[in-house]
């Protein structure tokens, strides 16, 4: 999955993006949900790093945090334990099921992971060209 996040910039330095996608909130309330969302993902210690100084299952804890500030009801994830080791992986399958229940969110995730395909609610499987259920 690429992680999509901007590699000559910190994720707190690409606030002013964020800023601009939630013109309805002061600057302190956009902060504290910055602060918020990099501590639900425990990255609360690394929002001033770059890109290049984070690990592969940072930069994807990054892109879920990115996704989850705006509070979405809905999360579109492809692949989001392609590129991670097993550790991380794990790791990225916890979060999701805790931000799942956190932000009562609808996710939808395309993955060749099984153990992360089994962790979910429903799996719908794409075989020769049709949608089954498991």
């Amino acid at each position: 999955m690429k992680n999509n996040i901007f590699v000559s910039t910190t994720f707190l330095d690409n606030e002013s993006s964020i800023y601009d996608a939630l013109l309805f909130l002061d600057k302190n309330g956009i902060k504290s949900r910055i602060d918020d969302v990099l501590k639900s993902v425990s990255l609360d210690t690394k929002g001033f790093k770059m890109p290049f100084e984070l690990s592969g299952g940072e930069q994807q804890r990054v892109a879920v945090a990115r996704a989850l500030v705006m509070r979405p009801s809905l999360l579109l994830a492809d692949e989001p334990t392609g590129d991670l080791d097993e550790q991380s992986a794990g790791t990225l399958h916890r979060l999701l099921r805790d931000m799942h229940s956190q932000y009562k969110l609808t996710s939808i995730i395309a993955t060749h992971n099984l153990s992360l395909a089994r962790a979910c609610d429903r799996v719908l499987r794409l075989e020769e060209g049709r949608l089954r259920a498991s």
